[in-house]
């Protein structure tokens, strides 16, 4: 009986949590424009929607700022996780509580204080600074996705490798990196999501003529349309793409690392 219950309890759940986003991929595919009744199936939506230019446009934004702020936020974590735990216990501590501010911060504390920066250097607000400003954000989740995979590792064998001869630079690239791997992947996968997802830092830190996705929901004058329906259906069926994508791949290495 409490199998029966827990089961139960963790079915009830998933269908709290994924029911919403059923309901929109359903309405998605509603010829009729009205959420309240359904008037057959329809790919009219879908059509439409590559078919905005102006929506076609912020999904290219939001898909080239959310790509570049991954790969660099990636970088520039990596980096400073590989800096951090190298250095001293007391040094690396305060830099970590430093870390936590933008992440335990509200978003829009963060969106305001960035936009100030720029207006304060002067910077034109734009691509530029909305790029800026997400790589800012990112790079804390990648320091906390790569540091514990670094706490880990086995240095024994990155030692060995010096002692055989090879540089810090090729030790770490041949094995530092391939065993932290799996928290850059993290890294980068959860910096991708975080600014696909963001509003009120990109709300704060674009300019005229350069939205994105959330943006663009936010500043119509008709409210949500059925073409959003589409567009985020589309979207979820991306990251479910991706994540079976990921899950293949690990499944695929773990039994290679068996045999």
């Amino acid at each position: 009986m409490k199998k029966f219950f827990s089961k139960a309890y963790f079915y009830i759940v998933l269908l709290f949590l994924y029911l919403p986003i059923l309901t929109l991929v359903i309405f998605s595919f509603n010829s009729a424009k009205s959420r309240g009744r359904w008037g057959g199936f329809s790919t009219v939506w879908y059509q439409r929607l590559f078919h905005n230019s102006s929506m076609m446009d912020a999904l290219v934004t939001t898909v080239i700022v959310a790509l570049l702020a991954a790969v660099i936020s990636t970088v520039i974590g990596t980096i400073s996780a590989i800096a951090l735990h190298n250095s001293s216990e007391k040094f690396r501590k305060t830099m970590l509580n430093i870390t936590y501010i933008p992440m335990m911060n509200s978003d829009i504390v963060t969106g305001v204080s960035l936009m100030m920066l720029f207006t304060f250097l002067r910077f034109r607000l734009g691509f530029t600074t909305l790029l800026i400003s997400h790589i800012t954000f990112c790079i804390p989740y990648v320091i906390l996705s790569v540091l514990p995979k670094l706490y880990g590792i086995n240095r024994s064998v990155y030692e060995a490798a010096l002692d055989l001869g090879a540089t810090p630079l090729t030790a770490y690239s041949k094995i530092i990196i391939p065993d932290i791997m799996p928290g850059i992947i993290s890294g980068f996968l959860m910096s991708l999501t975080l600014s696909i997802d963001d509003f009120v830092i990109s709300f704060f830190n674009t300019g005229a003529g350069v939205q994105n996705i959330s943006i663009l929901v936010y500043s119509s004058k008709t409210g949500v349309n059925p073409e959003n329906y589409a567009l985020s259906s589309l979207m979820f069926a991306a990251v479910i793409i991706l994540l079976l994508v990921m899950n293949l791949r690990s499944n695929h290495d773990q039994r290679r690392n068996v045999k």
